[in-house]
């Protein structure tokens, strides 16, 4: 295959990624390698296990046996970093990734641990090449003998102003139909991973043809071995080769016999007649189950409470916005100026949003869209669409597929929190689209009280909606850690996501009833229903305007108990909002918005002045209990990666990760103890399951308290049943318990509390969950320490008797409903109460516990 090579004007250095022994690439006993059918380079056998990144540079690639990984420059430089000979057949054993495709990393920044005893044992080398791959770069010098990892320079790439050109190439069309074409299926184990690949970009070049590879609908050049791997191919993957040029016919039949004679492996055993038969799934008839997960009700369809609220309305179905454009380009100077145009005029639109929203004070609303400019100015979004650009792509094309290529890699990581930012960057790629091909991009002509159906709602749809019209949203995906769920409970807008798909079944105008806070709509409502729904919300509103006039008024039961009334807060704002609403201190605050959303870690100062902000904001005689970073499962870092897990919810979240990474720890509890002084703090740690975890952050917290003269009441949250089963021996050395109802409830029923199927049977009025809160409290009082609740059952109304009843002397509950739960607890007998909870936890399930609170309330 033709080829321009040019070697880089400007010389890079890069650092070793590994401490080791400097290896020739010659003596890498793989021919891929040591032949450089990759590319030039060099190798090291390591007496180290954490690679580096040699460069600044972003991860392109990250194979997901996690072997091997290619980071590109901003130089457009790539480069292979091959841990190890032969370990792609470990299949991810004894690896640990610490940075994610798509990552931009910084030279000396840990990429991947690996267990080195473990490949020694099971691979053929712990020799590890790193590879230039670009075609158009040249390798200036390298290092010998020992290096050491992130401070020896490894090689210099460039530097030199020879040009090596091979001459008498001709520019071939690749334009119009393929000269040649075949199908093949692939028999390597493990699909066309690096060596394969470079063996067929050796038998490639022996051509004069231009040739491309598709499979799984992404398409890449079969001269580079990057593009290859990037098609992510496994065994019995079809692959279509097209070829165009002179040798097109006698390349692809090469091909064809070169992937069918396996590149160098051993695929005897592959049958590819046999592979389909045994691989074809057959699809089982849906059935009735025996228990209906769904919904009990055949009206009811069932989704996760992203934002609160009970509305009447009308269905509105969205439809996905359709964008009409060529695929083919006028030239690559023209449609580069068309991309660059409709991104000035975006980026002018969104900044103007931005300071329209921090002009009427929606800060965070503003915050969301300043993070859309920022994914609007992504390097590497923009690289890809320019890429395809020169390919002979139109502008609007290039930028469709650039943006479909990011999403589809965030949503490959099934993660919900990156999931959500996937739907960011489909909102500002919409934006720019819309742009290039002259559509505005608004809400169609809706009825009065419309509900919309989104797949998947973005902010810019939010922004966008009539809220004179609009009563309430829906959508089949997304949930309650969206931006979409942020904004929605900042407009008081009722929002339910992850609704039954059965929801576009309804026709457009069907009257429903958006129930978000018990989790579901319900159709086909009669005249009673919608009047009591009205009634109800007139009433609701009724008796929150008495409630508030009260709210400042201590919340004392009618046999003279006082139950203290804290707020759940997750930043300053709240906090103010809170003493506003009669807060009679902070139960919970939560940590996390100092850590999410940004790319580095807060320091203690930082971390310092805002807790000591809250601190005043509550006062010197409110007390003020901040807990300490709860990330993992669905709250992940990017500056802190952490391992995939099959099961995040059951990895390293919560306390673990503190206990795993103490330094980040140690910053935050240093921050807490110089804050103390400012008011009446008290620390909480986060989903503590066993005494030896507790004591060894009270430790930490114990080291730190004596350097600085400083001192907290150290307390934890009951989230796991070990912690509830093993109360009465965490009692005697922790200062008190916070119930944590949500995650309590989940893992008591082993149910995943945002799954849109197992919504309705998660029920923290479950008598299995009782027991635990019951459990809870009984352990405590054995060592005289006070219990409260800060999950969402605390802000139920309906559960506030069960749980006093059950021994809770503390409620903390989300800002809005502090009036309202105080006002319960002053209805309140405590003595009925515990008489109730017992009774409740004699009960079969969480309905039956629901048909006695009823029965209560009518009788009291």
């Amino acid at each position: 295959m033709s080829q321009d090579t040019l070697a880089l004007g400007k010389p890079l250095s890069l650092l070793s990624p590994l401490s080791g022994l400097i290896v020739p690439i010659t003596d890498v006993p793989d021919p891929v390698f040591a032949e450089r059918m990759m590319g030039d380079g060099i190798a090291i056998d390591p007496t180290g296990s954490t690679l580096l990144a040699p460069v600044d540079a972003t991860v392109i690639q990250f194979f997901k046996t996690s072997h091997a990984m290619t980071l590109k420059t901003d130089d457009d430089i790539e480069l292979l970093i091959h841990v190890g000979l032969e370990t792609v057949v470990l299949n991810g054993e004894g690896f640990k990734p610490l940075v994610a495709e798509g990552d931009k990393v910084k030279a000396g920044q840990p990429l991947l641990e690996f267990d080195m005893d473990y490949l020694a044992r099971h691979a053929r080398s712990l020799m590890t090449p790193i590879i230039l791959t670009s075609p158009d770069v040249a390798l200036s010098s390298f290092a010998t003998g020992m290096v050491e990892a992130g401070k020896s320079q490894l090689m210099v790439i460039g530097g030199s102003p020879e040009v090596n050109v091979v001459a008498g190439a001709a520019v071939i069309d690749c334009s119009g139909p393929p000269d040649a074409q075949a199908e093949v299926t692939i028999p390597n184990p493990a699909g066309l991973h690096a060596r394969p690949s470079a063996l067929l970009v050796k038998e490639c070049k022996a051509f004069d043809a231009e040739v491309r590879l598709e499979s799984h609908l992404t398409e890449g050049r079969a001269d580079s071995v990057t593009e290859i791997m990037k098609l992510n191919t496994r065994q019995g993957d079809q692959l279509t080769i097209r070829a165009w040029g002179p040798d097109a016919p006698a390349v692809v039949n090469a091909l064809v016999a070169a992937i069918e004679a396996g590149l160098g492996e051993d695929v005897s055993g592959f049958d590819a007649a046999t592979f389909a038969s045994t691989t074809d799934l057959v699809q089982l008839p849906e059935e009735a189950p025996l228990l209906n997960f769904a919904s009990a009700d055949p009206n009811r369809l069932n989704g996760v409470k992203a934002a609160a609220g009970m509305v009447v309305g009308k269905i509105v179905h969205t439809g996905d916005i359709e964008f009409v454009y060529e695929e083919q380009g006028v030239s690559t100077a023209v449609e580069n100026q068309h991309l660059d145009n409709s991104m000035i005029a975006v980026r002018k639109a969104l900044s103007e949003l931005v300071s329209n929203l921090q002009t009427v004070g929606k800060q965070e609303q503003a915050d969301i869209f300043a993070a859309h400019l920022e994914l609007l100015d992504d390097p590497a979004i923009t690289a890809a669409a320019k890429e395809f650009i020169t390919e002979g792509c139109s502008a609007a094309f290039a930028w469709d597929k650039a943006i479909a290529n990011e999403v589809a890699a965030l949503r490959s990581l099934n993660n919900p929190v990156l999931a959500g930012r996937a739907v960011d960057i489909q909102d500002v790629g919409n934006r720019v689209l819309a742009d290039l091909c002259g559509l505005m991009v608004s809400a169609d002509n809706w009825p009065n009280n419309a509900i919309p159906v989104y797949k998947d709602v973005t902010p810019s749809d939010l922004l966008s909606l009539d809220l004179d019209k609009v009563v309430g949203l829906c959508s089949l995906e997304g949930g309650a850690s969206s931006h979409a769920a942020i904004i929605a409970r900042s407009l008081g807008l009722p929002y339910l996501a992850g609704v039954d798909v059965q929801i576009r079944e309804l026709k457009n105008d069907a009257q429903v009833i958006l129930n978000a806070d018990s989790g579901f709509v319900q159709i086909n409502p009669t005249l009673a229903d919608v009047e009591h729904c009205l009634t109800f919300k007139e009433k609701s509103e009724a008796e929150y305007s008495a409630a508030l006039a009260c709210a400042n008024e201590p919340a004392i039961t009618r046999d003279g108990v006082t139950i203290e009334v804290a707020a759940n807060i997750g930043s300053l704002a709240d906090a103010q909002k809170a003493v506003e609403l009669g807060a009679d201190g902070v139960g919970l605050l939560r940590t996390e918005f100092l850590y999410l959303e940004r790319v580095t870690a807060p320091t203690e100062d930082e971390q310092t002045r805002i807790y000591s902000d809250i601190l005043g904001a509550m006062g010197p005689e409110r007390p003020v209990i901040i807990r300490t970073l709860d990330v993992g499962g669905d709250k992940p870092l990017p500056y802190l990666p952490l391992p995939e897990e099959e099961n995040p919810f059951l990895g390293e979240r919560g306390i673990r990760v503190g206990i795993n990474r103490p330094d980040i720890l140690r910053t935050q509890v240093r921050a807490l103890l110089r804050s103390a002084g400012k008011g009446k703090l008290k620390v909480m740690l986060p989903m503590i399951g066993a005494l030896d975890e507790f004591r060894v952050v009270k430790k930490l917290v114990d080291e730190e308290a004596e350097k600085l003269g400083a001192n907290v009441e150290l307390g934890i949250m009951i989230e796991v049943p070990s912690a509830a089963l093993m109360a009465p021996e965490l009692a005697r050395e922790v200062a008190f318990f916070s119930i944590g109802t949500n995650d309590l409830t989940q893992y008591t029923m082993a149910m995943d509390r945002g799954h849109p199927r197992m919504a309705s049977r998660i029920d923290g009025l479950h008598p299995a969950v009782l027991r635990m809160i019951a459990m809870t409290c009984n352990g405590a009082a054995t060592a005289d320490r006070w219990v409260g609740v800060c999950g969402g059952l605390a802000s139920d109304l309906e559960a506030i008797p069960l749980l006093l009843g059950l021994g809770v002397q503390e409620l903390s509950v989300s800002v809005p409903t502090l009036p309202l739960v105080k006002a319960k607890v002053r209805e309140l007998n405590l003595d009925n109460c515990r008489r109730l909870a017992q009774e409740a936890l004699t009960m079969e399930d969480g309905a039956q516990v629901r048909e006695l609170l009823k029965k209560w309330e009518s009788e009291v």
